[in-house]
């Protein structure tokens, strides 16, 4: 199973992540960040967004279903990602595979978000790239607000306010839920 837990930036996916993880340490916890920095070392990003590039999206869908094939345990995967088009991309290959992928969205309000996004430091040691991370973590906020209306219908959504430990029992209670179908 792929638990794919996803919300705008600051909302408090990989804070949930590290909860689930805590509490079923067999899982595998994979961050489709880390293609996209390397394909950013590797080639031109035109639009600065490398879920823009096609290969991410190829191998961000391929890695995680070699991740559950090869290794047959959960998989979590803390990742904004809102475009309805890029998410049926890599949500398809999953589910041809036969990958029963759990989706959730934390919902939390925008001035909350904003205040997560100012309170954390990419960067320590570069205060003006710092910067310009949280204005580019702060411009995605109404796109990734708006895509609640068009994710899935199987979504699950969960309010990102609620404590860590609560918002991991729901994940659970319904992984659960799945797994006795």
């Amino acid at each position: 199973m792929l638990v794919w837990v996803n919300g705008a930036f600051g909302s408090g996916k990989t804070t949930l992540v590290e909860e689930l993880r805590s509490r079923r340490p067999d899982a595998l916890v994979f961050d489709p960040e880390l293609v996209g920095f390397v394909l950013r070392k590797t080639v031109e990003v035109p639009t600065g967004d490398f879920q823009d590039l096609r290969l991410w999206r190829r191998q961000v869908a391929a890695m995680a279903v070699d991740l559950v094939e090869e290794y047959r345990r959960p998989v979590l995967v803390p990742m904004t990602l809102v475009d309805p088009a890029y998410l049926g991309e890599i949500f398809g290959v999953l589910a041809d595979a036969g990958v029963d992928v759990l989706h959730f969205f934390l919902e939390v309000p925008r001035d909350v978000l904003v205040e997560r996004i100012d309170g954390r430091s990419f960067t320590p040691d570069d205060p003006a790239r710092d910067e310009q991370i949280r204005a580019w973590c702060k411009s995605r906020i109404p796109a990734c607000l708006a895509a609640a209306d068009v994710l899935p219908r199987d979504t699950v959504f969960l309010d990102g306010e609620l404590p860590p430990g609560e918002l991991a029992e729901a994940v659970l209670t319904r992984a659960r839920a799945v797994a006795h179908r």
